[in-house]
């Protein structure tokens, strides 16, 4: 195991330790660099832009350099969640001081619905609203308090109409985004037929604020022919400029969008960036200004779509053991008023309904809901947390049912040989890896140990108990639309030989930028600091996909490991012609900065610089593209079945809490993790993934709660009323690991694997072990029904209830 953090009682120490760590010495320095002293893919290093965030350098949408005379842009949103808009007058809005442009549905030169995949997303209400934040109309004023001033003068009438806001009503309506999706895998009703014993259960879970640092944000400058020039804080730059040439009705190549960074996108900024592109967009070429729209937080929070919840239930035939043989789960998903990316997130919800468990002869449905919301749309995970959270629920419920430890239920449970293909027909390669992950875990853990303390520990405490709990993560990485699984990139050497590196991928902080440049580096065989990156431009890198889906570095790494290669073969052959010490062409590599040819007494070496120079000046092409696309993935929906992902990731946490059963407060004592990222490309940044994702995922579950009024308007709109985990929240103890020795079975890049999502459903151990705490109330008999997030509330009233069945 590789290990970069352990927080525990002596800070001191782990203070050294990260300082050791930083400063290159220590024992945590033999991650510093690889063994070369070449700062390449396969060592850590920092992030590209780690001294710019931290002294303030680092430039986001609203640090850019707007010209004098730029416009703001303010918004009008609906205060109901649905009626139908009978009046809007904005002739004072267009008279206040300041205000240059206030534009409506009817000003839309091109198409005025902006559905990413599929319709239902207009970029400004018509007549019918459709959720509270819905966009109205959009002011642009000379200073953005005078915008915001004259947004309060629009005369709006609203014929006020009944919210639709529960999800499985809508089910029972059948008022669905889109159909119904059903998976079968053998004769299910059959197996709970014959079933020793049925058990059942449901589950709410709630959904979650994306709450980036930078919130939604974009400056839009007119160009000098028909088009426009986009700066944004965006997943997707692709499918924005689709978007916004489509509302101006003007060719894509008339739009340039640019992304050099965001602050934090989680899924917020892939699809619901672009409508705030499209009316800057619009207002710049009405104006010929440049303009600048930037959400505040509340506006920010009300206007744009969460994670979906969830309501799940299932129904599962096991054995005397609490081993799973069939059965059926049901999973609905609130996808508010549109589709947006819906029907993906239910599908992924539901290939992940299983996580790491065979689920024997198995049916999973999946309702896509409409409600009177938000459109909800992607967040780290994409619906797999949310599929994995009714089964981890199941496991729980399978082991006090039958006077079990919950892991000992998990681990017979596992895929296995003999039981290795999932209800939607995809063979789990690597199944012999969960095995080996959890069994290490648990010993490094003490969790027997534990366990047994634990269980004394609350037979003698009768207000405060303790919870244990370890789950596992069995996480399926690809888009699971097959056309998104492609990445572009474009490379430049420059007669100094310094490199420039341009993908398809953006950075949101995640560190994607960097693992490129050190995968450039690596390829070239040079030092990282000889390589650069740019910002992500379509006009550079056309077509590309979302950042999303974890595949960032292994769709974008790969074409920029394409581009390096088919450069470095050409310099090569060029190299074996020209140079006159007769260089061997089949020995050839680059290491150290050099050319190296041949072995021993007949090496050869040229230096970087003077190959690049001698191959300009015998013109030679010193830029090349790279191109990647994902083999083998395919998924028919018409039957449910397939190989929607090229490979899975795996981890397991190990959680210990304490909670006090009369308040409902805990908190969180102790953490293990250790993750599988197959050979990581930068382990420090990895570990960062892995801490970050698991700390988010605890939030998710614990203490981020959504809450609307009875009318549908969102009232957790802002930090005083959304609680995302502090610094504070961390376990006392938290010790991270990646595992080593276990490369990726698949041809991925340099046998690494994705470490963007997997880590987040790590957190489902915090809330199992919150359960585990309340069974120890009835000895461990009784499973508590704990919806989600387990604030301290639901917490003291699961306590309350079930103290009540012990009576």
């Amino acid at each position: 195991m590789r290990t970069l953090t352990k927080l525990d009682g002596d800070s001191s120490r782990a203070r050294q330790e990260l300082h050791d760590h930083i400063q290159g010495s220590g024992p945590l320095a033999r991650h510093t660099v690889d063994s070369t002293g070449q700062r390449q893919a396969g060592s850590s290093s920092f992030h590209e832009s780690a001294e710019k965030h931290v002294t303030g350098k680092a430039a986001y949408i609203d640090d850019l350099v707007l010209p004098a005379d730029a416009l703001h842009v303010a918004l009008g949103l609906s205060p109901v969640a649905h009626g139908t808009l009978t009046q809007l007058d904005l002739s004072k809005v267009k008279e206040a001081p300041g205000v240059l442009d206030a534009i409506t549905f009817h000003d839309v030169p091109g198409h005025t619905d902006i559905g990413p995949v599929f319709p239902g997303d207009p970029i400004f209400v018509d007549q019918e609203i459709s959720y509270a934040g819905q966009c109205l109309f959009a002011v642009a004023a000379t200073s953005l308090q005078a915008a915001r001033r004259a947004v309060r003068l629009a005369a709006i009438s609203i014929d006020e109409q009944p919210a639709s806001l529960d999800p499985v009503a809508a089910t029972e309506r059948e008022e669905f985004v889109r159909p119904t999706h059903v998976q079968t895998r053998g004769d299910w009703q059959q197996a709970l037929a014959q079933a020793e014993q049925i058990i059942e259960g449901e589950l709410f879970i709630g959904g979650q604020e994306h709450f980036y640092l930078e919130g939604q944000a974009c400056v839009v400058h007119p160009t000098e022919d028909e088009g426009v020039i986009v700066h944004t804080s965006n997943q997707h730059p692709s499918e924005t400029q689709k978007l916004v040439a489509e509302v101006l009705d003007i060719p894509f190549h008339a739009v340039t969008v640019e992304v050099r960074r965001m602050g934090g996108g989680f899924g917020g900024k892939e699809t619901q960036a672009s409508p705030w592109a499209c009316i800057a967009a619009i207002i710049a070429r009405r104006t010929g200004k440049s303009i600048s729209l930037r959400l505040p937080r509340s506006e920010d929070m009300r206007a744009t779509g969460k994670r979906h919840p969830f309501h799940n239930r299932y129904r599962l035939a096991i054995d005397a053991e609490g081993v799973i043989q069939g059965g059926e789960i049901t999973v609905i998903g609130d996808c508010g008023y549109s589709p947006d990316l819906s029907d993906a997130i239910v599908d992924r919800a539901m290939f992940h309904a299983d996580n790491a468990y065979s689920l024997g002869d198995a049916q999973v449905v999946g309702h896509r809901a409409k409600t009177h919301t938000a459109s909800n749309t992607a967040f780290r995970g994409f619906g797999g947390p949310q599929g994995m959270m009714i089964i981890e629920a199941a496991m729980d419920d399978i082991a006090r049912q039958i006077g079990e430890d919950p892991l000992t239920v998990r681990k017979r449970n596992f895929y296995r040989d003999g039981r290795e293909v999932t209800h939607y027909g995809q063979q789990v390669d690597q199944r012999q890896l969960l095995h080996t992950l959890v069994a290490t875990l648990e010993n490094d853990s003490d969790y027997w140990a534990r366990r047994k303390a634990i269980s004394d520990f609350n037979a003698a405490s009768p207000v405060i108990k303790k919870g244990l709990a370890l789950t596992p993560v069995k996480f399926g990485i690809s888009f699971t639309a097959q056309h998104l699984n492609q990445a572009g990139a474009l490379l430049h050497v420059y007669t100094d030989g310094s490199v420039m590196i341009n993908h398809g991928g953006t950075e949101m902080g995640q560190g994607l930028h960097t693992k490129i440049c050190q995968v450039v580096a690596r390829e070239l065989g040079l030092d990282l600091n000889k390589v650069r990156i740019t910002a992500t431009r379509t006009d550079k890198v056309p077509n590309t996909s979302p950042t999303a889906a974890s595949s960032g570095a292994d769709l974008n790494g790969m074409a920029a490991r394409d581009a390096a290669s088919k450069l470095r073969e050409r310099l090569f052959d060029f190299a074996a012609e020209h140079f006159t010490e007769g260089l061997d062409r089949e020995g050839m590599r680059l290491e150290d900065g050099m050319l190296v040819a041949g072995l021993g007494e007949s090496e050869r070496r040229v230096p970087w610089g003077e190959l690049v120079q001698t191959a300009y000046l015998n013109r030679i092409s010193l830029s090349e593209k790279g191109f990647y696309a994902t083999p083998l993935i395919h998924y028919d929906r018409s039957v449910g079945q397939g190989r929607p992902f090229y490979y899975y990731a795996f981890g397991a946490a190990v959680t210990e809490v304490s909670v006090d059963t009369l308040s409902g407060e805990y908190q969180v004592d102790r953490v293990d993790i250790l993750h599988d990222v197959g050979d990581s490309l930068n382990p420090a940044i990895d570990i960062g993934q892995v801490e970050g994702g698991f700390i988010q995922g605890m939030g998710w579950l614990t203490s981020e709660e959504l809450k609307w009024n009875d009318k549908g308007v969102l009232l957790s709109d802002g930090p005083a009323t959304y609680k995302i985990p502090t610094f504070g929240d961390l376990p006392a103890i938290f010790n991270v690991s990646l595992l080593e020795g276990h490369p990726n079975s698949m041809a991925s890049l340099y046998r690494s694997k994705a470490v963007g999502e997997p880590p987040f459903m790590l957190g489902i151990s915090v809330w199992s072990a919150l359960r585990d705490a309340l069974s120890s109330l009835t000895g461990y008999t009784v499973s508590p029904h704990l919806d989600t997030p387990a604030t301290p509330e639901r917490v003291m009233l699961a306590a309350n209830t079930i103290r009540e069945k012990a009576l």
